[in-house]
């Protein structure tokens, strides 16, 4: 009688593992045949310009779509780097996922692609074959069209550099993490403004930016490590950076420390209240990176101006003090 209950479980169980690897195999790669914001790429000088400014500054694209570990040190000093793509950022046990070619290469970077095909990655994080991104490490969802327009201006007036990048690739926890988690679904609706709030020191343009620009948010929030959900109060700190046995050799950096990220909050306790004026705040930004393996895009946000390096002071000083004791910002487990 044990027997055939155990026999009987194990047959479920079984059942149950093809049942879901199965649902895994036909979802984890689902292709979403959304149309993408009716927007069009300009050649005006001055939108390009405006592009330059948001993707070499705030929206820190420099600082992800690169190809070594010498172009990050580079492109941290202001160097020019192409944004040629091609680096492996591993994601634990869900596998490594690579930096696409943002030149407009025609075979290998975005001159493959419409205009459709790129707003559309970035108003609803839907890739050009149609799978979702991860929208979360490219929060621009509510980015003004005027800004977005911007940005592909630019990037298409980049010198096109041929380039192949190797496909993500998954885990079978990454693919089921991908399957079952909304945080690799497209963004479905979102209040994406028409015009930006104009670059000045404002609070409303400190929100802008850190949410949907910076991307503030999206790091000084504790996450879950496999689903990067959300599991704490925003811009309170806490998210957990891994060691990166590669950066962490290159950079000379101990290979078992880890970081942590500061509560950014007005708490009396957290980072924030380190700088009592936008000025102090200013120039820890200008001194750029400190902790050589750090995740913060210090470079790109070294060459903010100072409206906008203001603007987040006041944003983050205008949010609710949270207590929130992360511990320390590097540590060892």
């Amino acid at each position: 009688m044990l027997k055939k209950m155990l026999l009987g479980i194990l047959a479920v169980l079984v059942v149950a593992f093809i049942g879901f690897y199965t649902y895994v195999s036909l979802n984890w790669n689902k292709k979403y045949d959304w149309p993408g914001p009716a927007l069009k790429s300009s050649t005006d000088s001055a939108v390009i310009a405006r592009g330059n400014y948001l993707v070499n500054g705030p929206a820190h694209c420099r600082s992800c779509h690169i190809s070594s570990f010498e172009d990050l040190v580079a492109s941290d000093e202001g160097k020019e780097v192409d944004l040629k793509g091609g680096i492996g950022f591993p994601m634990g046990p869900l596998g490594t996922i690579y930096t696409r070619n943002l030149t407009p290469d025609k075979k290998t970077g975005i001159g493959r692609y419409s205009d459709e095909q790129l707003f559309r990655m970035m108003r609803h994080g839907i890739r050009p074959d149609g799978q979702a991104s991860l929208p979360l490490l490219m929060p621009f969802w509510n980015m003004a069209d005027d800004d977005l327009v911007a940005i592909v201006s630019y990037l298409r007036s980049l010198k096109p550099v041929e380039h192949s990048v190797p496909e993500n690739q998954y885990t079978f926890m990454g693919k089921a993490v991908r399957s079952l988690t909304s945080t690799f679904k497209p963004i479905e609706k979102n209040q994406a403004p028409a015009v930006a709030p104009p670059m000045a020191a404002t609070v409303e343009r400190g929100e802008y930016l850190a949410r949907y620009v910076t991307n503030c948010v999206g790091c000084h929030t504790s996450r879950d490590l496999m689903t990067y959900e959300a599991t704490g109060p925003e811009f309170a700190g806490g998210m957990e950076f891994e060691p990166w046995p590669e950066l962490h050799k290159f950079m000379k950096a101990d290979p078992e420390e880890w970081l942590r990220t500061p509560n950014i909050t007005p708490d009396p306790d957290g980072a924030l209240a380190k700088f009592k004026t936008p000025e102090e705040f200013i120039q820890r930004f200008r001194l750029g990176r400190v902790i050589p393996h750090s995740p913060m895009d210090w470079g790109p946000f070294s060459r903010m101006s100072d409206e906008d390096i203001t603007a987040l002071w006041m944003y983050l000083n205008s949010l609710a003090p949270v207590k929130n004791e992360v511990g320390a910002i590097q540590f060892k487990k």
